[in-house]
């Protein structure tokens, strides 16, 4: 039986924290990061013009990795284009949404609070989510524009400015008629890259989803389901990263990559 290859998409390196999961839950299977660095951060892009280019650069990666399963690590890819990436494509793909159906449940105060980039926010996808699992809640959603470059400067090195964070963060705790917002959901990849710094900025005490454990349950069920695909001769191995920009532009965050496993950098040079 072939290893099930596992490609895992993302803007840029939030997707680590899902690729952290998924390596734990499926330790036999073959890993490929891809990272659409060339265009980061996706949450300031137009929504047509998102969807078109990941859907070009899925075409490209899905021919260079020949992946068994298609993991996108980032909401807004998943809440933008998830529909057609599945039309256009045969190959099984796991998303990554705003985890609000669990931050519903688990809340006491019934006051949520949903950290995510101004994308996301703006999305039907999401509204949708708060109807049919929250509508008994109040939630407040914040589009944070600066928390994904945050933890990308984080790991390539750079000090979080706690300050900067503080302001990101705030607008989502909210106290009313003796209740306080008890619940936060990290709605971007990028923010459990965030934990210790969140639990320095935050008012006061909350419960913080990451979605990434749920996402490498879901990605190895739908693998049971699933043949795995013959490697080709020419497939990129296990651990590598595929970046969509230049080496020239990318070479400070490659130790970040190493430093979560994928060591082996492979430039496509996908201009946006």
């Amino acid at each position: 039986m072939s290893t099930p290859r596992v490609l895992l998409f993302d803007s840029g390196m939030g997707g680590l924290t899902v690729a952290r999961s998924v390596r734990h839950e499926l330790p036999f299977a073959h890993l490929v990061y891809s990272a659409d660095n060339a265009a980061f951060p996706y949450g300031a892009w137009e929504e047509k013009a998102l969807v078109d280019r990941i859907l070009f650069v899925m075409g490209e990666l899905i021919a260079r990795v020949e992946p068994s399963i298609v993991v996108i690590a980032c909401n807004t890819a998943s809440t933008i284009a998830l529909g057609a990436l599945r039309e256009r494509f045969s190959v099984p793909f796991v998303g990554t949404v705003p985890a609000i159906k669990p931050a519903a449940a688990q809340t006491k105060s019934g006051l949520v609070g949903v950290l995510a980039t101004p994308g996301t926010v703006k999305r039907e996808y999401t509204q949708a989510l708060i109807h049919s699992f929250a509508s008994h809640c109040h939630v407040v959603l914040q589009g944070a524009p600066r928390m994904a470059e945050m933890a990308e400067r984080k790991l390539k090195g750079i000090a979080v400015d706690l300050e900067e964070l503080k302001q990101e963060v705030v607008p989502v705790f909210i106290e009313d008629s003796g209740r306080r917002t008890d619940v936060v959901v990290l709605g971007c990849t990028h923010y459990p890259l965030l934990t210790d710094e969140l639990a320095k900025v935050e008012p006061w005490v909350v419960r913080y989803i990451d979605p990434a454990p749920a996402i490498a349950r879901r990605v190895a069920d739908v693998l049971g389901e699933t043949q795995a695909v013959a490697p080709g001769k020419l497939v990129p191995p296990h651990n590598a990263v595929l970046l969509t920009s230049r080496r020239e532009d990318a070479e400070d965050a490659l130790p970040a990559y190493a430093k979560m496993s994928f060591h082996l950098p492979e430039f496509l040079d996908l201009k946006v």
